[in-house]
This record gives C-alpha cells, sequence and structure tokens, in this order.
C-alpha cells in the first residue's frame, strides 16, 4: 500500500488488523486479514475524546477510500468522532479469501472485525450500496451499541413485481458476468463514470488501486453474483430478514440520496422511508449513484451527529420526539393549537352545502377551449361524485399516508379527485404543469407517488419515465389504449365502483398528518416538494377567507390553477377561464370575462403576467363583457411584485373591484397583503422615495413577520449554507423600521416541511419558531413590510450591498422599459452592478443597449442610490414558467458576465 497515492488520505488512518473469522463460509480457526482507514489513532495522539464511533460500509466496487472526507470531518477538535471505514474481505485492501462470501458472511465479517476492534460508546452504522445492507445486518445484531444508521443509495428490497435494475442485469448475464466484473475492469470503470461532475484522474486511479489485475477483482464478481434477484436466491432470505428487521428499528436514521443513480433509484428510496418512517431524508438533486463524491455530505453528517448522537443519545430526534411519517422531520415554525375539536378540514363545507338551500345550486364550472361553458357540479353533485371516488379508491387500497399525484387540468375532475383523496387521508401530490416537462418529471419521480391519476399525455408519460407504480385514467379508455398505457382503472370506473359500495368515510384522517406535497415554482432552483398537514390546509382556507373576506357564495374566476382548488374549500363557486395553465400570460380579457360571466363572478385571483395581457387584449371586450367585470368585487394578484401602473389599469377595467396583491410563497400563502390604495398611501409610486423595494403590507390574520439583519458583506447568520446554523450572534429576529436582511414568517399555515429535503428544511427553520422564506426586505416607520428581492440576488457591490427590487422598480418606471433585472457581475464583495432590461417595443438580439437608453437606465437606477456600471438588453427575460413573472437573476448575472467578458450574447 501506498498510501500517497491515495488524496484525501492521512497515512495514519490505515492500518491493518488480523481476525478471527466465525462466518460460514470460513473453516473453525480461520484468521482472515483486514485493511481499514481508522482515525482512532489520530484523535488518541490529539488527544481528543471522540463522542462516538462512525462504522462506515463501502458497496461494489469501491473500498474504505470512499469515506476518505468523514475521517477527515472526524478530527475536528470541537466535535470529535472516531471513524472506521472497512474494506470488505475480499475488497479493496483486505485478504483475498479465495471464498465466495455471501450476504449472511459479510455480515457475520463485520460484526468479526467490530468485536475485534473493540468498539465502545455509541456506533452509528454509515453505508452505501451494498454496504447499505451490510451496515444494516450489523445494526440489527448489535443494537445495545446502536445509536444510529446512515444510509446513501442502497436497497434492502427487490419487488417482485419489477426487474432489477437494467445495469445490474447486464452485470448478472452469463455472457457478461465473468469478463465485465473480473477479467476485465469495466465494472469498475463504469461504476466511476457515474460521478457527477467525473471524477479527477487522481481520485480514480485510487479507486482502481486496490484492484489491479484479475486475481483482485474476484470479489468485485463474486459481490455481482450474490445480488438476490429473486426469492430462489441463496441470500434472499438474509435480505429479507433484514428488510423487516427496519420496521422496529428505533434509532434516529439518516438518508442521503442522489436520485440520479441508474441503481439505487428512488423507488428504493421510497421502500425505507416506508420501512423507517421517521427517517431525515434529503436528495441531492443533480447528484447520482456516488453521491459523496458528487457531493460533500460530510458536513451534513456531522451535524446531524451532533444534534441527534451525540447530544441527545441513542433513539431520539434531538427534538425529543420522532418526526412524522413521510415529513422527515417538522421543524414547525407555526403555532400548534391546544384544542383539538376546533380543527375543521379542509372539505367540511362541501358535505354543509350540499345538505342545505345551497345544494341544488353550482359549486363548480367548467370553461370549454374556446371560451363557452363547460361542465358544471352542483354543490350536492359534487359531495356524492367525492364521496364515491373516494370510495373507489379505498377499494383499490388507497389509504392514510398513500401518495396520489394528480395529473389533471384545473376543473371538475381535478377537484373531485383532490378531496376524495384528502378525505381518506391519502397525501395528494400537486406537480403542475407550470413546472415544464423537465421540472415536473423531476418534481414527480422526487415525490415517489403509489398511484397516478391522470389525462392521456401525462399517462404515457409516466409510463415510459416510471413515475408511478398504479395509473389512473380521467375517463373510461378502450381496452387497446388502457393497455398501452398500462392504465389499470378510471375515475369514472372508481365513482361507479363508489356508489355501489356505499361506503363512506367516516372518520377523517389525523389533522397533523401530511395531506398534501405542492411544489415551489423553480424560479430559484429545481422545484421543491413543500409538505403541509390536513390542519395547514385549512388554516390556509381560514386565513384567506378572513383575510380577504370570501366566504359561501361568493364566486372566483382563478386565474391561478392551485388558487381553484382552494374554492370549494371557501364555500365559493369556482371557475377557471380557458388558458394554458403552464403560460398565465396567455389569459385574455375575453376569457376572463367569460369565465366571469359563467358564474357571475365577485373574486378574481390572476397573476401579474395574466393581468399585463388581460390589459393588453381589453381592445376585444364586448360591452356586455365590460358588464360582467364592472361586477367584480375583489381582485387578488400574486407570484411576483405588481407595479402600481398596472393595477391602475386593472383598475379602470374593474371599476368596483377591491384590488390586493397579497405577499406569499408556497411555503406560506398569504403571509402580508396590501390594497391599491394602500400602496398609493405607502408611496410605492414615488420610485425615488424611502420604499427601496414593494411595498406588500401587514401581516395577514394569524401571521408574524420579522426581520433577520444582514451583515455588511450581504450575509445573514445561518443563511443556508451551515444547516443548523441561526444562533450565531446577532440572528435574533427584529421587527424594528429600515433594518434590511432576510425576511422571516410565523403563522398556523406555514408548511409542515420540505418533502425529503432536510438539509433545506434544516435551513429554512434555522431561527427557532420561524420559517426563512430567502426574500429579503424591511418594515417601514408605520410596520409595513417591503420586499427587496431574494437573499440569493443580493450584489455586493465594493463598499455597499444592493438589493435587486427598488432599483428594478425605478427602471421600470421608463416607458420604454418592461422588465428589469438587476444583477451582479464578478467576484462577491466587488461585483458590478448590471442592469438587463427587456424593452417595449422588444429588440431583436441581447446584447448592450444603445447609447441613450444607457444613459436613461443609469439615470433611473441613481434615483434609487444605486450606480449601474452596464446596461444590457434581452428580446425577453427569462422567467419561471408558472408565473411567466419571477426572473432567473442568476442565469442573467452568468450571461451578462459572458457578453461583458467579450463573449457572444446569444440568447440568456
Amino acid at each position: 500500500m501506498v498510501t500517497a497515492a491515495w488524496p484525501g488520505v492521512d497515512a495514519e488512518w490505515s492500518r491493518r488488523i488480523e481476525v478471527p473469522s466465525t462466518a460460514a463460509a470460513d473453516p473453525a480457526g480461520t484468521v482472515r486479514r483486514w485493511h481499514v482507514l481508522d482515525n482512532g489513532p489520530q484523535l488518541e495522539r490529539l488527544g481528543l475524546a471522540p463522542a462516538g464511533t462512525l462504522l462506515c460500509v463501502h458497496g461494489n466496487p469501491t473500498w474504505s477510500y470512499l469515506w476518505r472526507s468523514f475521517l477527515a470531518a472526524g478530527t475536528d477538535p470541537v466535535h470529535p468522532w472516531r471513524v472506521v471505514a472497512v474494506d470488505q474481505l475480499d475488497m479493496g485492501f483486505s485478504e483475498r479469501t479465495g471464498v465466495f462470501r455471501r450476504l449472511a458472511d459479510r455480515i457475520r465479517d463485520l460484526g468479526d472485525l467490530t468485536d475485534a476492534l473493540g468498539l465502545h460508546g455509541p456506533v452509528v452504522t454509515a453505508g452505501h450500496d451494498w454496504g447499505g445492507v451490510i451496515s444494516l445486518g450489523w445494526a440489527l445484531a448489535h443494537q445495545h451499541q446502536l445509536a444510529g444508521v446512515v444510509l446513501t443509495n442502497t436497497a434492502v428490497h427487490q419487488p417482485g413485481s419489477s426487474r432489477i435494475p437494467a445495469a445490474l442485469r447486464l452485470a448478472l448475464h452469463p455472457a457478461v458476468h465473468k469478463w465485465g466484473t473480473t477479467t476485465s475492469d469495466a465494472f469498475l470503470r463504469v461504476t466511476h463514470s457515474l460521478a457527477s461532475p467525473p471524477l479527477p484522474a487522481d481520485i480514480r486511479d485510487a479507486y482502481m488501486a486496490p484492484y489491479r489485475g484479475a486475481s483482485r477483482r474476484e470479489g468485485v464478481g463474486n459481490f455481482v453474483a450474490d445480488i438476490p434477484v429473486d426469492a430462489s436466491h441463496p441470500s434472499h432470505p438474509e435480505l429479507a430478514r433484514v428488510a423487516e428487521g427496519l420496521r422496529g428499528l428505533d434509532v434516529p436514521v439518516l438518508m442521503l440520496w442522489g436520485p440520479r443513480d441508474p441503481i439505487f433509484s428512488d423507488r428504493y428510496l421510497k421502500d425505507l422511508i416506508q420501512r423507517i418512517p421517521a427517517a431525515k431524508v434529503h436528495r441531492y438533486e443533480g447528484a447520482g449513484h456516488l453521491l459523496v463524491e458528487d457531493r460533500d455530505i460530510a458536513p451534513a453528517v456531522f451535524d446531524w451527529l451532533t444534534a441527534n448522537i451525540a447530544g441527545s443519545g441513542a433513539g431520539t430526534d434531538g427534538t425529543g420526539a420522532a418526526g412524522s411519517a413521510g415529513t422527515q422531520g417538522t421543524g414547525q415554525c407555526h403555532p400548534v393549537p391546544a384544542a383539538q375539536d376546533t380543527f375543521r378540514p379542509l372539505w367540511a363545507l362541501l358535505g354543509e352545502l350540499s345538505a342545505g338551500p345551497s345544494g341544488t345550486g353550482t359549486a363548480i364550472s367548467e370553461m370549454a377551449p374556446d371560451g363557452s361553458a363547460g361542465r358544471s357540479l352542483t354543490w350536492a353533485e359534487l359531495e356524492k361524485n367525492v364521496a364515491d371516488v373516494s370510495a373507489g379508491l379505498a377499494g383499490m387500497g388507497v389509504g392514510s399516508g398513500s401518495r396520489v399525484s394528480l395529473m389533471v387540468p384545473p376543473g371538475v375532475d381535478l377537484t373531485v379527485a383532490l378531496y376524495a383523496c384528502l378525505r381518506l387521508g391519502a397525501v395528494v401530490v400537486v406537480a403542475d404543469a407550470g413546472l415544464g416537462t423537465r421540472g415536473l418529471s423531476r418534481a414527480v419521480k422526487g415525490a415517489t407517488p403509489d398511484v397516478m391519476v391522470g389525462i392521456d399525455r401525462a399517462l404515457a408519460a409516466a409510463r415510459a419515465l416510471g413515475w408511478a407504480a398504479r395509473l389512473v385514467s380521467v375517463h373510461d379508455l378502450p381496452a387497446a389504449r388502457r393497455r398501452i398505457l398500462g392504465v389499470e382503472t378510471s375515475l369514472t370506473a372508481l365513482a361507479r365502483a363508489g356508489s355501489r359500495s356505499g361506503h363512506r368515510t367516516a372518520v377523517g384522517p389525523d389533522p397533523d398528518q401530511p395531506a398534501a406535497v405542492l411544489f415551489t415554482s423553480g424560479s430559484t432552483g429545481p422545484a421543491k416538494g413543500v409538505v403541509y398537514t390536513h390542519r395547514q390546509l385549512a388554516a390556509m382556507r381560514d386565513t384567506v377567507a378572513e383575510t380577504f373576506g370570501i366566504h359561501p357564495g361568493d364566486r372566483l374566476v382563478a386565474g391561478f390553477a392551485p388558487f381553484a382548488l382552494l374554492g370549494p374549500a371557501l364555500g365559493a363557486v369556482s371557475v377557471t377561464p380557458a388558458m394554458d395553465v403552464t403560460a398565465p400570460r396567455t389569459l385574455t380579457a375575453r376569457a376572463l370575462a367569460r369565465a366571469a360571466a359563467a358564474v357571475d363572478a365577485t373574486v378574481v385571483f390572476a397573476s401579474p403576467a395574466a393581468l399585463r395581457n388581460v390589459l393588453a387584449t381589453q381592445d376585444g371586450l364586448t360591452t356586455g363583457d365590460a358588464a360582467v367585470l364592472s361586477r367584480v368585487e375583489l381582485l387578488l394578484s400574486a407570484g411576483a411584485p405588481v407595479p402600481e401602473p398596472l393595477l391602475a389599469g386593472v383598475q379602470r377595467l374593474l371599476p368596483r373591484a377591491s384590488l390586493h396583491t397579497p405577499y406569499g410563497m408556497t411555503e406560506a400563502l398569504p403571509v402580508t397583503d396590501i390594497s391599491l390604495e394602500q400602496i398609493r398611501a405607502a408611496g410605492t409610486g414615488n420610485v425615488a422615495g424611502a420604499g427601496n423595494g414593494v411595498c406588500v403590507g401587514l401581516p395577514v390574520h394569524g401571521a408574524r413577520v420579522a426581520i433577520l439583519p444582514l451583515a455588511a458583506d450581504g450575509t445573514v447568520p445561518g443563511d443556508g449554507t451551515t444547516p443548523g446554523d441561526g444562533t450565531s450572534p446577532g440572528a435574533e429576529p427584529v421587527t424594528a423600521p429600515c433594518v434590511t436582511g432576510e425576511i422571516l414568517v410565523s403563522a398556523p399555515h406555514v408548511k409542515e416541511s420540505y418533502d425529503r429535503l432536510w438539509l433545506t428544511q434544516q435551513a429554512s427553520a434555522a431561527s427557532a419558531g420561524w420559517h426563512r422564506t430567502g426574500d429579503v426586505g424591511h418594515f417601514d416607520a408605520e410596520g409595513r413590510l417591503w420586499v427587496e428581492g431574494r437573499l440569493a440576488h443580493i450584489v455586493t457591490a465594493p463598499g455597499s450591498v444592493v438589493t435587486p427590487v427598488g432599483p428594478e422598480q425605478a427602471i421600470e418606471s421608463l416607458d420604454s422599459v418592461r422588465m428589469a433585472a438587476v444583477v451582479g457581475v464578478g467576484p462577491v464583495g466587488t461585483q458590478a452592478v448590471v442592469a438587463v432590461v427587456e424593452t417595449v417595443p422588444a429588440v431583436r438580439k441581447a446584447g448592450p443597449a444603445d447609447p441613450q437608453l444607457a444613459v436613461r437606465v443609469r439615470a433611473a437606477a441613481a434615483a434609487a442610490g444605486v450606480s449601474v456600471a452596464a446596461v444590457l438588453v434581452v428580446p425577453a427575460q427569462p422567467t419561471d414558467i408558472r408565473h411567466n413573472a419571477k426572473i432567473d437573476r442568476t442565469r442573467l448575472s452568468l450571461w451578462a458576465a459572458k457578453v461583458l467578458a467579450g463573449g457572444r450574447p446569444g440568447t440568456p
């Protein structure tokens, strides 16, 4: 061994040990020679007392080198841990035994080694690939020592209904197996190629070092051959024993996962979560099989160890209670009511209205693609359809905790399916088409639904991409098409079956169990799943009702699809206008008017992008259309800052309406509210005023808002770069005026957690009792909140910190500018402020602005106190798909840097 050739490994860690074997594969009295990487002697030399031992087990075809970052992290003088990373027998630099070792042998081997090492104190296992199964086998056999479990990309169960991954099928094929795994080094090279970004040459060489020559690779081949492909395999009973044993595991568990893994995909993660529902889970988007190489996960693991093992002891989660099933820990930032009997589920009004005088009145309507009126249901019909579908779903095995993805356009079918699932206690996964094709696929696969209900196009994608195990169409399909799409049944058939069964849900689900996974817009990175409980959804309904005065009898036009789903919960008649829900800017004035006429609307909800197009197309309105819109009493617009001139134009179109622009996010909607009159009173019409941003008003019913002050370098304590931070000096929330910082919110309707994003949840709840929004703003002297932008979009210019919204609003006041973005170019702390504008009319090519426009833009920004170094123009700003309004400033910053460096502008 030449440890100098192993980058990242301290020579002091490498050691050999002779271990008596008790494995069935070995004759009695056999002694095996092991190699391990162990920082224990180093800790002893440094006089550091470890909090416990982290026992790390590699898979195939890696070795203990995989865990080098853990060994380095374990030498932290503040929170030291002994880290023992083993080379399994026939692997790494341990002995080549010449004996075929089965799974049970390898679990016994590991026990022999730990006995010889004399591990003491709490032991936490860490396993990857098939090392995960082996580490779990050891954990179950040593529960008297076990304090916790860490897993990365592994599996303990192969469903009989599905084949093993294609890569493993190929490796097991008789024509390929020996050559691919032993004779050649192909299996190693293919595994190493899964790293993203690619492994540097010296790291690849270190991984190859123990396996040079066919005689050194026999264990690699045997490891593959020992994969239990079905129940007849000799190692299947042992695998099943481990898998079932996990259901009784009573220690903290952390699962870190790379979803871009062709071997251990999300379906195996889902299986593990079902067996250990209280586990903390984090999926690293973009990472794959070699997660430890793709991402630096050691800091997250050691933060978790410090919080959950060293501080709390075995069997606790660091908070004094286990996490809720399926939520991976809550980090709640909302008060939990003491009186449980005050809870009214989201669907409560459906039954009440159906049984009362309103039962024969319209509850929900659809608009046909041509804008004409389509289907509608009365409250009584809606209640019956929901009850029938709920009973039908129950009949096919959907129940509490089941995940059901709904890929159905807004309207009758989506509403019925949503409320049917909620009544059963199933968790609805609502990943709308507004995420775009790639974002939608990423979201649905990550949520791992048990059942998917969808239209034909969605079902075809689900069939091809493996989004869900069971597929349900909206309407009955011909037998041939059902077979092609792999459809099991339809909502229509489920309703018929449910109606015949007469079964009705008598007791609703636990109010504090997960009810829905909703997805963020993906405007600042991959869309995140946001988990809401039944109680939190009900609190959202109550907040909207109290804040905006929406009550039974109101009639709602929902130009934003998710809001349409809340309509029945409010007792409001609901309709979605004819538009492309994936492109809000397609809403026309005529479509809005026709939808309003269909229900004689009193309330309209539409995004700023939708409102812009409504105003742009208002010349197409008839006298009757104008009359219908004149009867609207309330307009809500959210999703992005809404300029006062835009609202002024809308006010002329809806003369009787009170115009409100609530501020919120997928994690908490709404947070604050402000009307057009209040906006004008706050002075946001004066872009050079003291506001420096968009005034979003006062907190809504039941919400509290505070500010976590910015430091001089534009950061805040616990800004998400270090999970669990937030206890640093200066991290206390404030409500004083004129203090800029991250906006915090606490309310009963704040989300429960991020779905399978433990690190993200930790960062968002790092300030105890608050949800950290990632937005930046301040309070004025009247207690009104002003939003200045995203924390990630702050520009750190020399000697100053620039928040983008204020100068952007100033620039957008120019009649030649439609949308503006202020971004930073260059190193943090010395960034140049660059303005990127979309002009009216639009330019044909992106690039530097003409001198006259540049002068005007600089002057406007200067009036807001910001010095702009360069002005660029684009034909259209890159915005999120859902709202068509949130500008991707990170993307623009990278593009601007390229242009200013002399590169070809192209398209940002």
